[in-house]
């Protein structure tokens, strides 16, 4: 119960309680008590406490009451309004700081008049849609109160102080007992209302003097502890120089409310110059307890998350949602209605098809609430539709087909494998070897057909074929030969017999296709080379060795006797005479053949009457009727002369026998052929 001062007394000469530079021991501190944490509808005006109590065993009033939102505090946004009639009691409204001051209008208000004008303060967001949480500290003295830690948070303006000297400063005040000393921040909520919603700029107790880069409070019970706030400031600080000291910035400078390091002194002027303190009370051990402020908070209701559900069939499934509020109700429809549950979590009636359902964390009949929707998914099991048995040709590949009547087909290479190959209405397989078993399944948001469907894919063997290589003789004609029987025949020439005749070379093909309704086709390659007949240009005779020249290109077989063929066009020949060089076109492809003769040269001889070698002759040598040989002793004497008619020497030189001796030549075939020098041994 709220107690109320009977009779108002006003005291013009008391002054408002507030900080000062020494300890307050002769006045007891009020206590303020306040209750009414609520839920806001949005849209609308709500007082920030149900009920009030100030209880003073020594005063009967008081000049001012100050009501900050300290936390969640938006600007521009959030308004605090005194309503109602109070005709002592005058208001003022800070929208840079949140505040709400409430002031004696002639007089100084007694505690009733206080008590019944804070009951009548309103909040009111003109956001369309608001959220979070407004806490309201209320307050004797004009020191923000942040309800979270108990801490109180005053700007004192000094212009150019330096930080040191603002250290000091800090410490010789007190608020209401309590001594103070440099802002120290340490969470969201302190770095907004001592800093964005304080009455100025000024220094805090944070410093990098020890070590640079390392930023330490220096003050309060968070002194020698190291800090860096990412929530709280961005780009600071950037540690150059002797930037040594936190000031929080100016405004319109940075992130409101935020810090920047400067030097002990700060600029002369302009943004940079320091124009204050923030003291900071509370925290330090021994500080006394106080009750001067109280709280309350307005919780703008959302809902946080929800949890939607779905079944296979129909069925009845439960849906959850979370929110900032204890109390939750489900609706059928975005707006108007009646709940049809209230609860975090709601199980919907027998449901036949998907259903949308709207939870809301608003008190019932605010209108301005945004519903939101979560969704009971009743999907039917999928029925499958295919062809279980396909056939293809063999190195090929195939597109398999199927339809469902809901979701989506998944298709797999085993019974039991878990990813899938494919999602969709088709599967296109590779090029198949053997047969192959796929298998296809519905899935239509986690309800899956009534196990997987087996698609068999039978594999047939194409006709085989193997290519030929093969020759053709010139000026005559050559069968190709398919090489199967009981298939049909499609040749690169048109033709669509079994075999076809050609007379010229070149790559020839045919595409023979099986009876089956499959059609399984191969294609067979004949490679036609041409061997023309042979044509033989001459034969080059270089001593015994004797090589037969073609004009013309082919896979011929050579020989000089007529029963003895080679492969190599050269031939050694040990006795003068006449031959046939003859080539031939293997495979029967022709024939030509040239005479010629080949020359031998004896090394030595021996006339010595037994019959063997008793004259000089050159086997060949009639077959050149314009040679010449002309013989010499070593000193250069013609012996003798031979030709194509006096082909040998006897040894003698005017029927006298020479001597053992060598003996030199020379051999002229024709006066178009070089001469040949050599010599010879007369053994006797």
């Amino acid at each position: 119960m709220k107690i109320k001062n009977i009779t108002k007394i006003f005291v013009l000469f008391l002054l408002l309680i507030g900080p000062s530079t020494k300890a307050q021991t002769s006045n007891v501190a009020p206590i303020l008590t306040a209750t009414g944490n609520q839920i806001y509808c949005p849209g609308t005006s709500m007082k920030i406490v149900t009920n009030m109590t100030i209880v003073d065993p020594d005063d009967l009033g008081v000049t001012a009451i100050y009501i900050q939102i300290s936390s969640g505090y938006v600007s521009g946004e959030d308004i605090l309004t005194l309503t109602g009639s109070h005709p002592t009691i005058n208001s003022s409204w800070d929208s840079n700081t949140g505040k709400l001051t409430l002031i004696g209008l002639f007089s100084q208000p007694t505690y009733a008049e206080l008590e019944a004008a804070i009951e009548d303060v309103e909040y009111f967001s003109n956001a369309t849609n608001p959220s979070g949480v407004r806490t309201f500290s209320i307050s004797i003295g004009q020191a923000n109160y942040l309800p979270s830690n108990g801490h109180y948070y005053q700007y004192i303006p000094n212009i150019g102080i330096t930080w040191s000297d603002a250290r000091v400063a800090a410490t010789t005040n007190f608020y209401y007992g309590i001594q103070g000393y440099l802002a120290t921040i340490t969470a969201a909520d302190e770095a907004q209302i001592a800093g964005e919603q304080s009455e100025g700029a000024g220094w805090i107790g944070g410093s990098d003097e020890q070590q640079e880069g390392v930023w330490r409070w220096m003050t309060g019970p968070e002194a020698g502890t190291a800090f860096a706030f990412t929530f709280w400031n961005t780009g600071e600080p950037n540690s150059s120089g002797d930037e040594d000291y936190t000031h929080i910035t100016a405004p319109g400078v940075g992130i409101p409310g935020s810090w920047n390091d400067i030097s002990n002194t700060g600029a002369t002027s302009g943004f940079y110059q320091p124009k204050g303190y923030i003291v900071e009370y509370g925290g330090m051990p021994g500080d006394p307890i106080i009750q001067i402020s109280t709280s309350t908070t307005i919780t703008i209701p959302s809902i946080i998350s929800t949890t939607a559900a779905e079944i296979c069939n129909p069925g009845v499934v439960t849906l959850g949602a979370t929110a900032n509020v204890p109390v939750i109700n489900w609706y059928t429809s975005a707006t108007g209605g009646t709940p049809i549950a209230t609860g975090t979590t709601f199980t919907t009636p027998f449901l036949n098809s998907t259903t949308t359902y709207f939870a809301d964390a608003s008190p019932i009949g605010c209108t301005s609430n945004i519903r939101t929707a979560v969704t009971a998914s009743v999907n039917t099991t999928p029925i499958l539709t295919t062809d279980t048995n396909v056939s293809i040709c063999e190195n090929t590949g195939t597109t398999l087909n199927a339809s469902t009547s809901s979701g989506v087909i998944n298709w797999y290479s085993s019974l039991t494998s878990i990813t899938p190959l494919v999602t969709g209405t088709s599967f296109t397989t590779p090029a198949l070897t053997q047969n192959t078993t796929y298998y296809i399944e519905g899935n239509n948001n986690g309800c899956l057909s009534i196990g997987r469907i087996a698609i068999n894919v039978q594999v047939i063997s194409k006709p085989i074929v193997v290519d030929e290589n093969l020759s053709l003789c010139e000026n005559e004609t050559l069968t190709l030969n398919a090489g199967i029987n009981n298939v049909s025949y499609l040749w690169s020439t048109s033709e669509t017999t079994n075999t076809i005749t050609i007379a010229s070379p070149g790559i020839y093909s045919v595409l023979v296709t099986d009876l089956t309704p499959q059609g399984c086709s191969s294609t067979k390659t004949f490679t036609v080379t041409q061997n023309d007949l042979p044509v033989i240009d001459d034969v080059l005779i270089n001593g015994t060795t004797a090589t037969i020249i073609v004009s013309t290109s082919g896979d011929y077989e050579y020989s000089i006797d007529g029963v003895s063929f080679q492969t190599s066009n050269v031939f050694t020949v040990s006795d003068g005479g006449i031959y046939n060089a003859i080539v031939r076109g293997k495979n029967n492809c022709g024939f030509d053949f040239k005479e010629f003769a080949v020359i031998t040269i004896p090394n030595f001889f021996t006339p010595n009457g037994d019959g063997f070698n008793d004259n000089w002759t050159i086997k060949g040598l009639i077959y050149y009727p314009k040679a010449k040989v002309s013989i010499f002793n070593r000193y250069g004497k013609l012996i003798k002369q031979l030709n194509a008619i006096d082909n040998n020497w006897d040894g003698t030189l005017n029927n006298q026998l020479l001597p053992s001796d060598d003996y030199w030549f020379t051999f002229k075939k024709d006066e178009n052929t070089p001469e040949i020098k050599g010599h010879f041994s007369l053994k006797r």
